[in-house]
């Protein structure tokens, strides 16, 4: 199967799951005034807007409004992203579900994936770069104090002071983590949360988590935040992180704000098509799963 025939039915198959789980399939504009401030990723300016980031805002304001469980398979863009596992236009799946918390939402990930590996051909194993990943259930979970407690040289809050948690989990703890069977890591640090919840037993974490197999980092989760002024306080704290470093400087998307605390609890998450497309096709490098790169057009 050509990687395009394969790109084609994973995604007939992933809107299969969803569908027959009772999701609505969702389209949120592309263009947008403001994307949520990250102290990493830059978005490309539109005339006065941006191209989103993320459709995280709006899927959010589309659950205040009183939508169901929602998903959506979208284009999104973040400037200064080229690698082998990085295109500054790609493909993200991000799904919502009202009264979900993150652990549950961990579950309901590994059971997609499961499905759609097993429309694939792969129901008990992923071939993956001379390797093999299993898929069996339970599929490992692994905090993150745990990881650079096994992995790292120093612990994940030293890493932070240090700011360079990034580095580190990307040298050190990445490589391991997915290899033998794919691992949730979780429960970040909380000054790490982004849009999730702090966790009500344990105030150090937030209530995130990430996906890896075979080394390569999938989907990013969390349980979402609902209360309005923590999360204008993160923003303006990621503004200042920004300004410092000579970023962009980004409107407070205020219509999402005023959303917020209509939102149910939920929990949301986001994950990277082409990199998936990367592993069912057992290559390392993002530009055989795409029609085009942008060194071609």
């Amino acid at each position: 199967m050509t990687q395009l025939r394969l790109r084609a039915v994973l995604m007939a198959e992933i809107r299969r799951f969803f569908t027959e789980a009772g999701f609505l399939e969702v389209e949120t504009p592309i263009r947008i005034p403001a994307p949520a401030p990250e102290e990493h990723i830059e978005a490309f300016p539109s005339d006065r807007w941006f191209l989103q980031t993320s459709p995280e805002l709006c899927m959010k304001r589309l659950l205040a409004a009183g939508y169901p469980k929602i998903f959506q398979i979208c284009k999104c863009f973040r400037a200064g992203e080229r690698g082998l596992r990085h295109l500054p236009e790609f493909t993200l799946l991000e799904w919502y579900v009202p009264q979900f918390n993150y652990l549950q939402l961990m579950e309901q990930c590994e059971a997609m994936l499961r499905f759609v590996f097993k429309k694939m051909g792969q129901a008990s194993c992923l071939s993956w770069q001379n390797g093999a990943v299993q898929l069996a259930p339970p599929w490992e979970r692994l905090t993150v104090a745990e990881a650079f407690e096994r992995y790292a040289p120093v612990p994940a809050e030293e890493a932070i002071r240090q700011d360079q948690f990034d580095e580190i989990l990307v040298v050190y703890v990445e490589p391991h983590l997915g290899q033998e069977r794919p691992t949730f890591l979780y429960d970040y640090p909380a000054p790490l949360a982004a849009l999730a919840r702090i966790s009500p037993s344990n105030p150090s974490v937030a209530e995130r988590f990430e996906l890896y197999i075979g080394g390569m980092e999938l989907a990013n989760g969390f349980s979402e935040l609902k209360d309005a002024r923590e999360q204008r306080n993160r923003f303006e704290q990621t503004q200042k992180a920004r300004a410092a470093n000579n970023m962009a400087s980004y409107a407070i998307p205020e219509k999402f704000l005023q959303a917020l605390p209509a939102m149910p609890e939920a929990a949301g998450i986001a994950l990277g098509i082409d990199r998936l497309v990367m592993l069912l096709a057992d290559t390392p490098n993002i530009e055989d799963v795409v029609a085009f790169t942008p060194e071609i057009l």
